[in-house]
């Protein structure tokens, strides 16, 4: 009888929107303007680490679409951490999210402000930073489907041009356009050192910054809440999103690698501009500043999203304040989304105020971003342990499950391993040691607080019982 009185989220999502959100959640500017320092570790063989990370993946989709086609729900994967593993990985998952997108929305507000500065260089950055936040918080305010709405041509915008990007590549490759008709060829996959230049390590060192570019994907958990046929479009969703995004990023890389000699793409800038340029589309610097601004607002706009509902869920879990599980008379959690957006608004003036003071505190920003990178994985771990149990307790709902997890358990166990292998080698990794030591500090700091409220708690009920 409680669940009834519960605030609901209005479903309203429909299938396309939801797969374009998890399309858009994971294919962001990393993929535009990071791409460079994936292949700087494992040289042309970063393809095959995109690929294997994206079977990892797979295997956490799966799972987690095998759980929410029979309980949907806004933060599904948090409840399932509550309820087939431990109170503690729920309230850790739900945690980390909150934290991951907070961070997440202030690197983009960030980034933002730098790609308005290619139109209007007088623009003070701190002004646009506002602008944009004011923005995103409004059309997160108004509803759920408008929130889609957006994200549905954010993500539009990118997936055209990568598609753009690999088709032009590949006519450069075959038939030489833009290169005076002489095919590029594939040469350069293995004319630089080999396909593995750095070896073994170089590849593995590769896969933690993949893993930390795939974030987001789980982003379904949360608006499956919110969707109009949660069923339908899970398993719609999960069936095309793995591949559509595997041949986004492996056919981008694919062509860079291919066009662009690995061990020069420094000198080369944006491989995204030069390619465009190499066939004589002018202006082509300036259309790939809009398409890395609306990947910007994609992530920011996804971040607002996942941090607010997941904050609704931590009222409605009764492990923050009642107030932040209000909801508008458009039924979104009004509270919740202007208190992440105030919180990255924050972020945001703090960066500003620090680095316009010295310039060493970058260093600093930089840290506690890529200290989001391992609360960022919590989920899948969380989701792939869930599903062992989910199975455990509940075998009669499985008898004509449609979109059951394939071959299970050992995708499950064979996922854990791989995952927990990154995370070590991140560990190793100098470049990633930092970050992954700041996300195991923030996770140690939550944990601490959960079994101290859960003895204030316990103790609240013995005085209670008392008087």
């Amino acid at each position: 009888m409680q669940e009834e009185k519960q605030p609901q989220l209005k479903r309203s999502m429909t299938p396309g929107q939801m797969e374009m959100i998890a399309i858009g959640g994971t294919i962001g500017s990393g993929l535009f303007m990071g791409a460079t320092s994936t292949i700087k570790w494992a040289g042309p063989s970063v393809l095959l680490a995109y690929a294997f990370v994206g079977v990892i993946l797979y295997g956490v989709m799966r799972a987690l679409g095998e759980m929410i086609y029979i309980s949907p729900g806004t933060g599904s994967f948090a409840d399932y951490g509550t309820t087939y593993i431990h109170p503690l990985t729920g309230y850790l998952v739900k945690w980390s999210n909150v934290f991951q997108f907070i961070i997440v929305g202030i690197s983009d507000i960030i980034a933002m402000t730098q790609y308005l500065n290619y139109w209007w260089p007088n623009l003070p950055d701190w002004l646009s930073g506002i602008i944009m936040i004011i923005i995103l918080t409004l059309a997160n305010l108004v509803s759920a489907k408008a929130y889609g709405r957006l994200e549905f041509w954010f993500a539009m915008i990118k997936v055209v041009t990568i598609i753009a990007m690999i088709i032009i590549g590949l006519l450069v490759i075959v038939i030489g356009l833009g290169n005076h008709w002489q095919p590029v060829g594939i040469d350069n996959l293995w004319r630089h050192g080999g396909f593995f230049p750095n070896g073994l390590k170089g590849f593995v060192f590769s896969m933690a910054v993949i893993a930390g570019s795939y974030q987001g994907i789980e982003l379904l958990g949360i608006t499956a809440g919110e969707s109009a046929s949660p069923r339908h479009a899970i398993v719609k969703s999960v069936k095309s999103v793995i591949w559509r995004i595997l041949i986004f990023y492996i056919g981008a890389i694919f062509v860079i690698v291919s066009i662009y000699p690995w061990d020069q793409l420094k000198a080369v800038g944006s491989p995204f501009v030069e390619t465009f340029t190499k066939v004589g589309i002018t202006g082509a610097a300036g259309i790939i500043n809009f398409v890395v601004l609306t990947a910007a607002l994609s992530g920011a706009n996804s971040g607002i999203y996942s941090a607010s509902r997941m904050l609704f869920k931590l009222a409605i879990d009764k492990e923050v304040p009642a107030f932040f599980g209000r909801l508008s008379k458009r039924v979104v959690p009004n509270v919740a989304i202007v208190t992440i957006s105030f919180w990255i608004f924050l972020g945001f003036v703090v960066n500003f105020v620090l680095t316009s003071i010295s310039s060493a505190s970058k260093d600093l920003f930089v840290i506690v971003y890529s200290s989001s990178v391992l609360p960022g994985m919590v989920p899948w771990f969380v989701i792939l342990l869930s599903e062992l149990n989910f199975r455990k307790a509940h075998p009669e709902r499985l008898n004509d499950h449609p979109f059951k997890m394939p071959l299970y358990p050992a995708y499950n166990y064979f996922s854990l391993i791989m995952l927990a292998l990154i995370v070590l080698f991140m560990f190793i990794n100098p470049d990633t040691r930092v970050s992954v030591s700041a996300g195991i500090v923030f996770l140690v700091i939550m944990t601490v607080i959960y079994f101290y409220r859960a003895k204030r708690g316990k103790e609240d009920v013995e005085i209670n019982k008392r008087i």
